[in-house]
């Protein structure tokens, strides 16, 4: 049985998903795309009884409002291996950087030529903002997609401290353990 339970965000009102085990299955912005089908009515955060949707929703608001950088939460995403592995990858993303598809399918020791599949699987995360799928961009810096659409794709970026001009470019993707610093003001 799923449990679901809907907060606001600055950024939208948010669907959180969490399964009989209490693990956190789905973080989604509603109306977002991959919008999964509900089996029940979500309740509002105060309302719900499961504890691991509290703790995301403490953890989410404390995020949004720069007081949290990192997530520490059970996760059980559902997905194939493929995705849970990309993943897994893009939670090791440093909150304030950013990558490429193709520099993430490199990380996971796949040809460059694999990115539009590690793409395919970032866009299906179902873990919005936990998972930072919102810190890969195309590899020409362009943000790319995103499943809850690009003004929140850049306003998740803006509040790490990415800045982005208005081209929406990146003046280099960069990767887990590169030894360039973050993306900051005055750096593009």
């Amino acid at each position: 049985m799923m449990h679901y339970a809907c907060m606001e965000s600055p950024l939208g009102e948010m669907v959180l998903r969490a399964d009989a085990h209490d693990q956190l299955t789905g973080v989604f912005f509603v109306g977002q795309r991959h919008f999964p089908t509900l089996t029940q009515s979500p309740v509002s955060i105060s309302a719900s009884r499961s504890p691991v949707l509290r703790r995301a929703a403490e953890q989410l608001t404390a995020f949004f409002n720069g007081e949290r950088r990192a997530f520490d939460l059970p996760l059980a995403p559902p997905g194939t291996a493929f995705q849970q592995r990309v993943w897994e990858a893009l939670r090791a993303i440093p909150p304030g950087t950013v990558t490429a598809y193709g520099l993430l399918a490199e990380q996971l020791s796949l040809s460059p030529g694999h990115a539009r599949a590690v793409g395919g699987a970032v866009g299906r995360n179902p873990l919005s903002v936990i998972v930072p799928c919102h810190r890969v961009l195309a590899g020409s810096g362009k943000l790319g997609g995103y499943a809850g659409g690009l003004e929140r794709k850049r306003a998740l970026l803006t509040l790490e401290g990415v800045e982005l001009p208005a081209s929406h470019r990146a003046a280099r993707p960069q990767v887990p353990g590169d030894a360039v610093e973050p993306l900051r003001s005055g750096m593009l």
